[in-house]
């Protein structure tokens, strides 16, 4: 009970008491003794009520403050933290109200803070590439972002269940154990499932946040590293093996015009076969040259309206030689509605070059070499088909990588595996794609889609 209301239910007794006194000093000095014990029975009645209904009020009105504290006490346990309008009053009950509030408010500001810093949290790990997984001081996991459920093919259902029900690869296990005893785990190159393509860096650290240990682990998906330093790799060996060859048959005639003098005709084989090799260096310095403006974005499309059939005729006629020295048979085939196409000349011309002779070499003796034009979705669609050996499956979609090389059936002779990666960068510079496929009757087939111009009275299929 509130000192005020004790105050008030004290007055309200010493105030009957005094009444039942005064009535009985009254009676009293009236002489009249026997009713001092009936006024004075009256008198303490009467203070007995007056204290009861005073009590009564006052109770009545601390009875609704503790109400509506409770009530507020009940939103605030839902989660509803809305400061209330209510008037804790300026007594003991009071005073401990508005101390309890404050203190809510201040919890709620902080769970508030805390919600946000989570969301922000969670979203930033959500958009990470990288792979993120959290382990508590007992191993169980807290944590675990999209990039971590699809690299360790796990899913939400994880949370809670310690790391090693969890993850089944041994050494990122290895890892977590090294880091929860608080050791040092190195980082580990590693494959995750099935796809032994996808190379991963592991890292785990110890954490500790609070007085309370864990681990987290990171994981790093290098595969397009790991391509890129292999076809670093293949490019040194490659390029190395192509101009050693060269300049190894380049100094040897050379070296035998310098020996002693040969006759005439000795000298003009010499010198040819000095030519052949020098050309052949030529060549591979210039693809390099021009992958490189490739890629820088360097080289720029000057277009015009091209005739397809022209530019086959001129990609034969510069290879008739080859053609004619292998007595193959070259089919050229170009669709009414696909005449025209506009393009780069000297691009499209380097383009449908590299196809054919890269069909051209890899065909046999007296084989057929097959250049169609068609009109397909309103785009034109170029092919060469070739009667080779084909393209494994499991190079198809790799030969246009430079520096790329299938098994040996199909290595050119002095090929170093830029030719379809020129003709894929040229492509792409036109806003179209290039792709490869094996043919049913043997051989393969390289078809390049670009842009093709309208056709005057021929609607684009839908």
């Amino acid at each position: 009970m509130s000192t005020r209301l004790q105050s008030h239910i004290l007055l309200a007794s010493a105030i009957g008491v005094a009444t039942a006194l005064t009535v009985a000093t009254s009676v009293l000095a009236a002489g009249q003794p026997a009713t001092v014990w009936r006024a004075t029975a009256i008198a303490l009645v009467a203070g007995m009520a007056a204290t009861a209904s005073v009590s009564w009020l006052f109770s009545r009105r601390l009875s609704r403050r503790v109400r509506a504290i409770v009530q507020t006490a009940e939103r605030y346990s839902s989660g509803d933290l809305a400061r209330p309008s209510l008037d804790y009053g300026g007594d003991e009950v009071g005073v401990v109200a508005r101390a309890l509030d404050a203190s809510v408010q201040g919890l709620g500001a902080r769970i508030g803070e805390l919600s946000r810093d989570r969301a922000r949290m969670e979203a930033i790990l959500s958009g990470m590439v990288e792979g993120v997984l959290v382990l508590d001081r007992h191993g169980r996991v807290q944590l675990v972002n999209q990039a971590a459920q699809s690299m360790l093919h796990v899913d939400a259902s994880a949370l809670g269940r310690r790391y090693l029900e969890v993850i089944r690869h041994p050494d990122i296990s290895a890892q977590l154990t090294a880091a929860l005893q608080g050791g040092e785990a190195d980082p580990h190159e590693l494959s995750l499932g099935r796809d032994s393509s996808r190379r991963f860096v592991a890292r785990a650290a110890a954490v500790a946040s609070g007085g309370d240990a864990g681990a987290v682990l990171v994981l790093h998906d290098i595969t397009d590293l790991h391509r890129a330093d292999q076809i670093r790799r293949d490019f040194v060996a490659n390029v190395s093996h192509e101009l050693r060859t060269p300049l190894t048959a380049i100094r040897g005639y050379v070296e035998a015009l310098l020996d002693g003098p040969p006759d005439a005709e000795q000298t003009q084989r010499f010198l040819g076969i000095i030519a052949r090799h020098s050309a052949r260096m030529e060549r591979l310095v210039t693809d390099l040259l021009r992958l490189a403006r490739l890629d820088a974005h360097q080289e720029l499309l000057d277009l015009a309206t091209c005739e397809i059939q022209q530019t086959f005729n001129a990609v034969v006629a510069d290879l008739s030689q080859t053609i004619q020295a292998k007595a193959q048979h070259v089919t050229i085939s170009v669709a009414p509605d696909a005449c025209t196409i506009e393009a780069d000349p000297a691009k499209l011309h380097d383009i449908v070059r590299n196809l054919v002779e890269n069909a051209v070499n890899y065909s046999p003796e007296q084989a057929d070499v097959r250049l169609e034009a068609v009109r397909r979705d309103g785009l034109v669609a170029i092919s060469v088909s070739d009667s080779g050996p084909g393209i494994p499956p499991a190079d198809l979609t790799r030969v246009f990588e430079r520096f790329y090389r299938v098994d040996k059936a199909r290595s050119r002779p002095g090929g170093i595996g830029l030719g379809l990666a020129i003709v894929r960068h040229l492509v792409e510079l036109h806003g179209g794609r290039a792709a490869a496929e094996n043919r049913p009757d043997g051989g393969a087939r390289f078809t390049i889609t670009l842009p093709g111009m309208p056709v005057p009275g021929v609607r684009p299929h839908a």
